[in-house]
Formats: structure tokens, C-alpha cells, sequence
């Protein structure tokens, strides 16, 4: 463990969001070093609470929700009721950013919208994380991930080109909406650094999945065409795929016509060199079919081990298509320090995933593992509003804690 410093340190996070986006989210701004309070549901929790099998071993807890909720002190308040209400309240007023991702005008039912708060607290930082954004035909409609990768398109370019449309393994929909919600707050905080004025941070998951739609985006609006399914290919190289070896498969990325010429000298290919159909990037793109054809015999006469040995001598883009197993017992992977283990509040050790930002002079820190449901609600309303063991034992009587 590191000591509890960082670059958003002071800061502190009244955290209204749940399942994964939002989390993400604050998950980096703890991450970075701000106090952040998660605020959930009394009994329920975030609803990530029971997404699974797996549950994390000798705890009640999934693997999906330790993954996005470390360092959060975990307070259970039920927002519909007036005295809930007036305890965020209380909250906000030694708060720099509140981040929530309910559907829109949800918040404003309880006096937490954003027009109702931001001139009692002008400072305020107001992040809303939504499906569709706070305003156009679509705002009123609940997003998630896999509708989002249907409808920002990310779906009809993934898959093989006679199979089906095919969502990514992992919720990147959730992931970049999360990623670019804090790339927004640490931009509306250093506004406020310099004139003292909050802001809401309105982010649409589909807004952000057409903005990382990047080359095949552009691809796009330069031709008007809508890019194929490709598979593993790239639309604007090649070769820059996956090949079969002797023993499996192994990613092969040719970035230009250089390394494509070094390749073909040294693995016996010169000839393909005077064939106008392989000679430059765009000829090859072409005749991807063909490229495809002609290397694949090649590629399965050395093991994927032997492979990767012999093209990184060659400094040519290549890897292995690894299992998770793989990827965490990869010495690279270790060496970069990319799990960790911490204390968890049953009693159990967990591991997570560790945070990939590396800063020289301020890392991300791990002061606490994810929360056990509400084990911070005393201390925060003792610690933060002053409210005595009383007060908060008549507030957990009436099903408001």
C-alpha cells in the first residue's frame, strides 16, 4: 500500500453512480487520490453487488463490482425519502463533484437535479452520465452497453464478413463513457481552479462510442460507404491480422511498406515484392484476399513461440492471441505491476486490476478495498456532518440508512 496522497487529493466525490460507467468513473478519481462517497440503496446496494457468479471467494461480494469500487467509503441513503434527501444535501455542501448516472430528470424528482443545485452550490462540479445525453429523441431511453454498441455502430464492424454482427467481450461502451466522464471533470476542475465556477458534464454513451469510432468513422465520412466486417483484418493495412501456425494463431502487423519489405526478404517471399499487387500498402489493402491466401502456408511452417522469436528480431509487429490466464501470468504484464492484492472487509483478500495511469511524481494509490454495503455510513455522517450515534440510529429505524 501507498500513502493516501495524490493529484486529486482534498478533493472529495459524492458518488451517485452505479453498475459500470459511472463507477469507472469515480473508480479513476479515487484512484487519483479524491475522497469519494459511494451512495447506494439501503439492503440492495449497487446493482453490481449480485451480478454474477463469480462471487469473489469468502466474500458476498461479485468479481464484477470489486473491479470498479475501490477506494469509495460506501454510505446507504435512500434518496426518496425526505430525510435522505436533506442528508446529500448536507453532503454536497463540503463537496467539490457529484457524479450520477440515473436517467434523465430522475434526480430532479428528489431536488438533486442539477438546475435545482448549481445555485446553492455554485462550485459545484455536476458530472450526469446517461445512455443518450440530457437533451435529443433519444434522452428519455435507458442505455446499456450492448444497445450502445448496436446503435453507435461498433457492432456491424466486428465479426466475419459472412457471420454475424458481434458486440466486443468487454462492456467498452460503459468503459469509455466512464473514461471520458472523468476526462471531463479534470477539465471542469481546472475551470473552476481558475474562476471559481462549477459546471454539469453532460456525457452520452453514444455520444462518446460514435467518438471513438476513429478510422473506420473517418473511413466513412471520406467515402460515404459503410465499412465491411472485416474479422480480425485492418480496414487501411495489410498484412495486420491473425494467422494460423503450426501450433495456433498469432497476430501479424505489418505497419508499412519498409517492414513489409524485411519481412519478405527474410522468411524467403522476395518475389512477392515484384508483384505490383503486394508492392505498396494500399495494393495490398486491395488484394487483402489474396495477401491472406499467399502468407497463410508460410505462417504455418513455425510454432506461434517460433514466430513471435523471429519476427521481434526483426522488430515486426507480432503476438500471441492470448487467454486472461496468459495475459496476468505474462512477465510484462507482471513487471508493469498491473494487479495487486488488497484487504477486503470480510476478512478476505482480494486482487484487482491496478490502474494504468503511471505518473513519475503522484501514482494512483490503493487505500481501500471495494466496500462491503454501507460500512462507511457512520463514519461519514459522525465524521463529515457531525450527526450523533442517535440521530443516526433514528435515520436506520425509519429505513433511511
Amino acid at each position: 500500500m501507498t500513502s493516501p496522497v495524490g493529484p486529486l487529493s482534498g478533493l472529495r466525490v459524492l458518488d451517485l453512480t452505479r453498475v459500470l460507467a459511472g463507477p469507472t468513473c469515480t473508480q479513476m478519481l479515487g484512484d487519483l487520490g479524491a475522497e469519494v462517497i459511494k451512495i447506494e440503496r439501503p439492503e440492495a446496494g449497487d446493482d453490481t453487488r449480485g451480478f454474477a457468479p463469480p462471487f469473489w471467494p469468502e466474500t458476498k461480494e461479485s468479481a464484477y463490482f470489486i473491479g470498479v469500487n475501490r477506494n469509495k467509503k460506501s454510505v446507504t441513503v435512500d434518496i426518496a425519502k425526505p430525510e435522505g434527501q436533506a442528508l446529500i444535501l448536507k453532503l454536497l455542501e463540503s463537496s467539490d463533484i457529484l457524479a450520477e448516472n440515473f436517467k434523465v430528470g430522475a434526480l430532479a424528482k428528489y431536488g438533486l437535479g442539477y438546475e435545482q443545485l448549481k445555485d446553492r452550490f455554485p462550485r459545484l462540479i455536476y458530472c450526469s452520465i446517461t445512455g443518450f445525453g440530457q437533451t435529443g429523441p433519444y434522452a428519455p431511453r435507458p442505455g446499456y452497453d450492448a444497445l450502445i454498441q448496436a446503435m453507435g455502430g461498433i457492432m456491424s464492424l466486428t465479426g466475419e464478413p459472412n457471420g454475424s454482427p458481434q458486440k466486443a467481450g468487454v462492456p467498452v461502451a460503459d468503459l469509455f463513457a466512464g473514461l471520458y466522464g472523468c476526462i471531463g471533470i479534470l477539465a471542469a476542475l481546472n475551470h473552476r481552479h481558475a474562476t471559481g465556477q462549477g459546471q454539469q458534464i453532460d456525457i452520452g454513451m453514444l455520444d462518446t462510442h460514435v467518438a471513438w469510432l476513429a478510422n473506420q468513422g473517418m473511413n466513412y465520412l471520406s467515402t460515404g460507404e459503410n465499412p465491411p466486417r472485416l474479422g480480425n483484418q485492418h480496414p487501411n493495412i495489410s498484412p495486420y491480422q491473425e494467422y494460423p501456425t503450426k501450433d495456433g494463431y498469432l497476430i501479424l502487423a505489418v505497419g508499412n511498406d519498409p517492414t513489409f519489405e524485411r519481412f519478405c526478404k527474410s522468411f524467403g517471399q522476395e518475389h512477392l515484392l515484384a508483384d505490383e499487387r503486394f508492392a505498396t500498402n494500399p495494393n495490398r489493402v486491395a488484394n487483402r484476399d489474396l495477401v491472406t491466401q499467399t502468407l497463410t502456408p508460410l505462417m504455418k511452417t513455425k510454432t506461434t513461440t517460433e514466430w513471435v522469436a523471429a519476427l521481434e528480431a526483426l522488430k515486426i509487429g507480432c503476438g500471441p492471441i492470448n487467454t486472461l490466464k496468459d495475459v496476468f501470468a505474462d512477465p510484462h504484464v507482471q513487471a508493469r505491476n498491473m494487479t495487486l492484492e488488497m484487504h477486503h472487509g470480510s476478512g478476505a483478500t482480494v486482487k484487482v486490476i491496478a490502474n494504468p495511469v503511471k505518473l513519475s511524481a503522484t501514482p494512483p494509490t490503493y487505500r481501500s478495498a471495494p466496500p462491503v454495503l454501507g460500512e462507511h455510513t457512520d463514519a461519514v455522517l459522525s465524521g463529515i456532518l457531525g450527526m450523533s450515534a442517535v440521530e443516526i440510529d433514528t435515520l436506520r429505524a425509519k429505513g433511511v440508512l
